[in-house]
């Protein structure tokens, strides 16, 4: 018989600088095919899953991965991510946004 509910971990992430989190704000953003994020970092931890297409991604230092549809990520708060770009068909993702009390989610362009 096969069991009605399955449940399996996608990711178990550590984060590097424990936050306080207050609320915690999803997104679901689209890029262009082929568009470039460019060189960033976030004021908090950022997870995610994609939805639809692919992006390659890359923390700075690290090797670029390709992130498929049900893949799940984490950007570390202040981390410098070097590449967040949309493949040929681009990109569509849930990003969830962990916050603190009155703190909305920012993005520093470097």
């Amino acid at each position: 018989m096969t069991e009605p509910i399955t449940r399996e971990t996608l990711l178990d992430a550590t984060l590097v600088e424990p936050k306080t989190t207050a609320h915690v704000e999803i997104r679901r953003i689209s890029i262009a095919p082929g568009f470039a994020g460019g060189l960033h970092s976030h004021n908090g931890p950022v997870l995610g899953s994609i939805l639809e297409g692919s992006a390659i991604y890359q923390v700075e230092g690290e090797p670029e991965r390709v992130l498929h549809v049900g893949d799940v990520f984490v950007e570390q708060q202040d981390a410098r991510i070097a590449r967040f770009d949309a493949g040929e068909e681009g990109v569509t993702f849930l990003g969830y946004f962990l916050l603190g009390a009155d703190e909305g989610p920012t993005i520093t362009m470097h």
